[in-house]
């Protein structure tokens, strides 16, 4: 039987009847009694709380710390600042390929901890160095338009974190960092707390009115942002310009990973483009579903799911770069025709 990682939090998810499956190699929380739909609407309009612990975590610190990240990764951390975050791309050299998308939290001048995907943290750490401390550590992210508001009620000094901001902050005596980054669209913070204080602050934020919400809740949330998700959307054999996230990479720099050979694609043009397909009715597209322009096969859905905020469903895919805005598309699931649209991203627009 295969063995997970559990998170700090794994008991409190239990006692709260969360239903526990697989994830990037942890068990982790995908839904709790309210079920998906009620946990994604709380999100919209009121506060949630996700642990995110299985996201990785990697100390990078020294004087040599600010080059190796600018080396290994796509983005410009010169266009920020102590204190900041910054999204950007780690590449492979070979064939540009985003190896992993990353959040970097600036905590002090040469102190950052590089926050990978779950699965990739091993392969991260290899480009960059640095110490792995995420088994030190829970990550509580708390999203939505009321988040702020509920959690001063707790975290004061956390609450007034700003959009893409990072500060060490103390928490009854527990030494937290805290960015204003998230994964929802939505506004919100993610805590990073050691473990001997998590289970405490998990409980706190809950008893403010804080809705706890799993990993479905976190998908369907990123889907109508219109965020990618690695190994969907990201991964082997897509690159940051066919996912339309041209804007992470900083060409103003010498060098990075994959550089020539992205500028190599950026020359020549991308052969397809991750694009957006509203599809009618609430029954969903879902991922490897085939998508069809007037009756050809034009590109396969990567990620598809009912959207709970438009009642209707919605996809991405990479298609074509001539597919424009307004065509009408055809997704085959499992055998029977879902009309669609393609749309611009997101599909809901990110507060």
């Amino acid at each position: 039987m295969a063995q997970f990682e559990v998170s700090p939090l794994d008991s409190f998810h239990r006692q709260l009847g969360a239903k526990m499956v697989p994830f990037g190699g942890w068990e982790m929380p995908v839904s709790y009694q309210a079920g998906t739909l009620d946990e994604h609407m709380a999100c919209r309009n009121d506060a949630v709380v996700f642990d995110v612990s299985h996201l990785g975590t990697v100390r990078v610190e020294g004087a040599d710390a600010l080059e190796r990240l600018q080396w290994a990764f796509t983005n410009d951390l010169h266009k920020v600042a102590p204190g900041r975050a910054q999204y950007t791309h780690l590449l492979d050299e070979v064939d540009a390929s985003v190896l992993d998308d990353i959040i970097v939290w600036w905590v002090r001048d040469d102190v950052f901890d590089v926050m990978p995907n779950a699965s990739n943290t091993d392969r991260v750490r290899s480009a960059i160095g640095g110490t792995e401390t995420t088994r030190d550590r829970a990550v509580l992210a708390v999203q939505g338009p009321r988040a702020k508001e509920r959690l001063a009620g707790v975290f004061a000094a956390a609450a007034e974190v700003g959009r893409f901001r990072v500060e060490e902050l103390d928490w009854h005596g527990a030494r937290c960092v805290v960015a204003g980054t998230g994964y929802t669209g939505e506004a919100g913070v993610e805590i990073a707390v050691p473990v001997e204080a998590a289970g405490d602050l998990w409980s706190a934020v809950v008893s403010c009115g804080v809705m706890p919400a799993g990993l479905g809740a976190r998908d369907t949330l990123r889907l109508e942002a219109g965020l990618p998700l690695h190994g969907h959307e990201l991964g082997r054999g897509i690159t940051s310009l066919q996912a339309g996230l041209g804007w992470v990479v900083a060409w103003g720099k010498d060098e990075f990973r994959g550089r020539e050979v992205l500028a190599a694609e950026r020359e020549r043009g991308v052969a397809r483009l991750l694009r957006g397909i509203a599809t009618e009715g609430r029954r969903p597209p879902r991922s490897d579903c085939a998508v069809l322009h007037h009756g050809a096969h034009i590109g396969t859905v990567t990620s598809g799911n009912f959207s709970p905020v438009l009642e209707h469903g919605i996809a991405l895919a990479f298609l074509p770069p001539d597919v424009a805005d307004g065509d009408a598309v055809t997704v085959d699931v499992r055998g029977s025709a879902l009309p669609g649209r393609i749309v611009p991203l997101p599909f809901v627009a990110k507060k």
